[in-house]
């Protein structure tokens, strides 16, 4: 992956604007990805948080952590989908390598330390991200993130989710 992937996580305009609900996008190819969750965001702060402002004031009075949540439930909804309604698969990076390199494979130190977790329940696999949401959403990055470098590689760790999710078979 490029430094732009690399670099690209999930990013919202300010708590509380008007444009609270938006991610942020820079050109590029992660723009797809993030417009597909952008949509699921949209959705989850319409349709299914609870609150009581109506129409476009749901989406203006997002605070930071319904930002968090949202993102949540936009990522757990489209791995659960990718993963046909019975499973959804997360891939988190940690510091310790899970895959020792051979024959033709070559390293690129990220590959081999992504850990899978699995769940068969939605809300469950919500749950989790949302715990660990810091890896995905840049606004909640916090000292205790385990990797201290410049990159995020939310974006991509989703992306590695989701074709775990939907399976190389499918």
């Amino acid at each position: 992956f490029s430094c732009e992937w690399a670099q690209a996580y999930f990013r919202f305009r300010k708590p509380y604007s008007d444009l609270a609900y938006a991610l942020e996008a820079e050109k590029g190819g992660t723009r797809p990805i993030l417009m597909a969750v952008q949509a699921h965001i949209v959705k989850y702060l319409l349709f299914v948080r609870n609150t009581e402002y109506t129409h476009l004031e749901r989406l203006c009075r997002t605070s930071r952590r319904e930002q968090g949540e949202a993102l949540a439930a936009a990522l757990a909804d489209t791995l659960w989908a990718a993963g046909g309604g019975g499973r959804a698969m997360i891939c988190l990076l940690t510091p310790t390598l899970h895959l020792m390199p051979s024959g033709d494979y070559k390293p690129d130190s990220f590959t081999e330390r992504i850990q899978l977790f699995e769940f068969s329940e939605k809300a469950a696999a919500q749950e989790f991200i949302f715990n660990h949401i810091q890896i995905f959403f840049f606004c909640l990055l916090t000292s205790h993130f385990p990797f201290k470098s410049e990159r995020s590689y939310g974006v991509i760790l989703f992306l590695y989710s989701l074709l775990f999710s939907r399976t190389l078979e499918r």
